[in-house]
């Protein structure tokens, strides 16, 4: 844990990894194009455990490692957090529009 100066997030949500070959390439760019369009800081993370990184890192998101079945949880602080959460669970829920 980071210290309890930590924030608590504006809006969470979470969406489980459809894809039978996990969270590749081509979707985690989509998420993380999905992610720059709002203003609100996006973390995320893969897995209950799992570290939470920025969601608008293209480098970061693919080094997740996600899993067909894992459950990518979704953080967000700012103006438009509830918008940025919604969108990117719906996306993930959409199997990334693939």
């Amino acid at each position: 844990m980071h210290g309890a100066a930590e924030e608590a997030p504006d809006a969470e949500g979470e969406a489980v990894v459809r894809d039978p070959t996990g969270l590749h390439a081509r979707p985690a760019v989509k998420l993380t194009k999905l992610a720059k369009r709002f203003a609100a800081e996006v973390r995320m993370r893969a897995g209950p455990e799992g570290d939470w990184i920025n969601a608008k890192s293209p480098n970061r998101v693919m080094k997740l490692r996600a899993r067909h079945g894992e459950t990518l949880a979704f953080r967000a602080s700012g103006p438009d957090a509830a918008a940025a959460v919604a969108s990117l669970v719906g996306l993930v829920e959409r199997n990334f529009d693939e």
